[in-house]
């Protein structure tokens, strides 16, 4: 009862802050998002897989991201097509009988869920873009707080023991007998991820931020971020900050004081990275043998044979998308594979790899646009910069298209970073009550 209300809670808030602004509903879907983790470990039910699910339904209802200007249309041409093309295929294979309708509809959330993001990336204005970042911000420190609260006293006394936290007890390798920091999230690496996702926004907030405490909250966040990252133990995610961050201090253009003050909270991380033992399994990236051994067998190991016994793919749902414990026995012939292409290979055929590969490939080519200048050019190019780093290294991992609330920001960045940056102009004005438009007509008559 309690994953029902909870679900009910999330589509009618998300909704309502969807119809308020398209900024407000992001970040209305994100608490939801934060906390979806910590919510369906603690609440055992079959609905409580579907909390973020209904939030997500209600900001896609919602009606105010749904501009009517014909400039906002043109330039979202591209991400409609876009979501066209990556929605229709996955809605082509349900109609196959490759795996049971429950399974396939669970395989189909996986495939073309957070498809549609693309679009309201499109429509993202600055104003929206604030909105969102500052509500990032607030949220990250509530996560690591809670992060440093299991870190305290134990990851245990947050997530217990059951089926829906077995990859969160299988983690206890940050440092000897430590598990890693999940904070609120399902897992560590969902924790990790998601801090790293955030990190272009919160410099974004603080290099144009229009309130002081944007720029405070801002400099907090992206400081807790960065711990967050080490506390997670992930390795991908350490990289990637590490990327990030070297963008950022070679290309913002910011004052010398804002560019010192960023370099000293980064040597605070890593003398704090270097001087705990539990933040420190970023080392094991130097054991070039456990490396070349992991990348095989994510590049290697049955990718050829899926190709060759599932030319069409496995069915939706058959190479393992999020299916919850409850439907994991009904799975035909379960393919597991740490590779997201060839997850999408397993599910969606060669013709579905091809039509993702392709995406990316447009991603990458539209560069100029995401390079462009704007008032919010240094956070457009490392978010862009962090969807190539995503696409790129999915063939190591699973759970990109899939991860509660990172694939969020990844699906959301790719439509923001690929149109051009909206015109003031474009931005509808408000009308005061009881005020008429002035159309040529009118201006007459009251002249």
């Amino acid at each position: 009862m309690v994953a029902i209300i909870l679900c009910i809670l999330a589509f009618g808030t998300c909704y309502w802050a969807g119809k308020r602004s398209l900024g407000r509903g992001l970040v209305a879907l994100l608490v939801f998002g934060y906390f979806y983790g910590i919510l369906r470990a603690n609440i055992l039910a079959t609905f409580s897989h579907f909390i973020f699910d209904a939030g997500l339904v209600g900001l896609y209802l919602s009606p105010t991201w749904r501009s009517k200007i014909a400039a906002e249309h043109k330039r979202s041409r591209a991400a409609k097509v876009w979501v066209a093309i990556l929605v229709l295929w996955p809605l082509l294979l349900l109609a196959m009988p490759f795996q049971p309708l429950l399974v396939s509809l669970v395989g189909l959330r996986g495939n073309v869920f957070f498809i549609p993001l693309l679009l309201l990336g499109s429509r993202l204005r600055q104003k929206d873009l604030l909105e969102l970042s500052a509500g990032v911000a607030i949220l990250d420190l509530i996560a690591v707080g809670f992060a440093a609260a299991e870190y305290v006293l134990g990851v245990p006394r947050f997530y217990p023991q059951n089926v829906v936290t077995l990859i969160i007890y299988a983690s206890i390798d940050a440092g000897p007998g430590f598990f890693r920091i999940p904070a609120i999230f399902t897992s560590a690496h969902a924790f990790g991820a998601t801090m790293v996702a955030t990190i272009p926004y919160l410099m974004g907030l603080w290099t144009s931020g229009e309130k002081p405490w944007h720029r405070v909250v801002a400099l907090a966040s992206m400081g807790a971020a960065m711990v967050g990252v080490l506390m997670s133990a992930t390795r991908v995610n350490f990289v990637f900050g590490c990327v990030m961050v070297t963008i950022f201090v070679f290309t913002a253009k910011v004052q010398r004081k804002h560019r010192i003050l960023f370099l000293f909270i980064i040597g605070i991380m890593a003398a704090t990275a270097l001087t705990n033992v539990r933040f420190q399994r970023f080392k094991s990236l130097g054991d070039t043998e456990s490396v070349s051994e992991r990348l095989a067998g994510s590049v290697n190991r049955n990718f050829w044979e899926i190709l060759e016994d599932y030319p069409m793919g496995n069915g939706l749902g058959g190479g393992g998308t999020s299916i919850p414990y409850f439907l994991q026995g009904e799975v035909r012939n379960p393919i597991g594979m740490e590779n997201e292409y060839a997850r999408i290979l397993s599910e969606q055929g060669v013709v579905g790899l091809l039509i993702w590969l392709a995406f990316v490939g447009w991603l990458v080519g539209r560069f100029p646009i995401a390079f462009a200048r704007g008032p919010d050019a240094t956070c457009r190019r490392i978010v862009w910069c962090l969807c190539l780093f995503s696409f790129g290294t999915a063939w190591i991992g699973t759970g990109l298209l899939t991860s509660i609330p990172a694939t969020l920001f990844l699906m959301l960045g790719s439509g923001w970073t690929t149109v051009p940056p909206a015109s003031p102009a474009a931005t509808p004005r408000k009308r005061r009550p009881g005020l008429r438009e002035q159309t040529p007509a009118y201006a007459s008559a009251i002249r």
